[in-house]
């Protein structure tokens, strides 16, 4: 399986949904880098379940473990393995889809793949496996603030119609952390918490956006061709549980303009950075980033597994039913806004360390 991701900042995430814990290997970061646990941790709170009313009620602490690759607080170098105990899993909730297949979820997928699955929690498909992500995340988002200030930021723009006219440039983490739902705009997110509060109740379930900024990224990250950097932010981000759609800058809206309209005019600078008049590339042109924010969107399908009875098969191919049991999120998104901004602070560590090995007086402070 595809359990790897990274060429030089690479992790490797291991660990089933109801198994006995899940964590994260990194191998390729720098030695003397400065970790904050707590940072860590405080990401994984981010993401545990339990934590509101809109979530699932599994009830995880999420502690990490840290059983190689530093020396106090500071990297050796080597590898850098994490883990996180799963103490409240309940194998017996899913009894009723050992073999019957959840519409729109992996089991069928699985195990015509492979003709074994874990019969519990949904194995690797499950969100449980971005705990290893996320915390492999916060190293690389410690890496990038201190080799060069960088920033990453992600929020809840829309749930199921329920959008948020949000100004990348202006959001807080503390406006993102106001509300259970992770949502900048207080007003519109205590709509999206009672539509999600009312899909929950109705045994079903809601999708939406994500956005996400990248603030005083380098300039030159990326490379031409296949490794675009738009490219891997693309694979890192759908690689994630329920995405179904990625765009960068103006995205698909900018299909709508003409050439003169959506082009960014470069505007004079003393610095290394591209300044241009307005930012419709999203920071990245050619695959390659021009010093302006990052700015990215990711899409989130409804949660596959709901109360609600459904029609579709077992192991066998036989018509039956299914209303399933267990604890499940009625939406993913605000638990998922810590695991997008893991997979871009992924993204851009890899790629920092990889243009680092060809301009050695790359990301100076000086």
């Amino acid at each position: 399986m595809g359990s790897s991701f990274g060429k030089l900042f690479s992790i490797s995430t291991f660990g089933e949904s109801h198994g006995g814990g899940v964590g994260v290997i990194i191998d390729g970061c720098p030695p003397r880098l400065e970790i904050d646990i707590n940072e860590i941790q405080n990401d994984l709170n981010r993401r545990r379940p339990g934590q509101s009313k809109i979530t699932t009620p599994r009830n995880e602490s999420d502690e990490v473990e840290i059983l190689s690759g530093l020396l106090g607080s500071k990297t050796l170098g080597t590898p850098i393995a994490m883990l996180v105990r799963n103490k409240d899993h309940r194998p017996k909730d899913y009894s009723e889809i050992k073999k019957t297949f959840r519409p729109s979820h992996a089991d069928a997928t699985y195990q015509r793949k492979y003709g074994i699955q874990a019969s519990s929690g949904g194995g690797r498909a499950s969100a449980r496996e971005t705990i290893g992500r996320v915390a492999a995340g916060s190293v690389a988002k410690q890496l990038l603030v201190q080799s060069c200030d960088t920033t990453i930021l992600a929020w809840v723009k829309r749930i199921h119609d329920i959008e948020a006219d949000i100004q990348p440039s202006e959001v807080t983490f503390e406006d993102i952390e106001k509300n259970i739902v992770r949502c900048p705009n207080q007003t519109v997110a205590n709509l999206m918490i009672e539509r999600v509060e009312t899909f929950g109740k109705e045994g079903d379930s809601c999708g939406g956006v994500i956005e996400c900024v990248v603030r005083n990224p380098p300039v030159g990250l990326g490379m031409p061709v296949f490794d675009k950097l738009e490219a891997d932010l693309a694979k890192a981000l759908m690689s994630l549980p329920a995405t179904k759609g990625f765009e960068v800058g103006s995205g698909f809206g900018g299909t709508y303009l003409k050439g003169s309209e959506h082009n960014d005019p470069f505007l004079p600078s003393d610095s290394d950075q591209l300044k241009t008049a307005t930012n419709n590339s999203g920071g990245i042109q050619g695959g390659i980033t021009n010093g302006e924010d990052i700015v990215l969107r990711v899409g989130f399908k409804p949660t596959a597994t709901i109360r609600k009875s459904q029609n579709t098969i077992d192991e066998d191919g036989n018509a039956t039913t299914l209303k399933a049991t267990g604890r499940h999120d009625p939406c993913v998104l605000p638990r998922a806004v810590p695991m997008v901004e893991a997979m871009v602070a992924l993204v851009l560590a890899d790629h920092l360390l990889r243009q680092q090995g060809q301009c050695t007086d790359y990301c100076s402070k000086d």
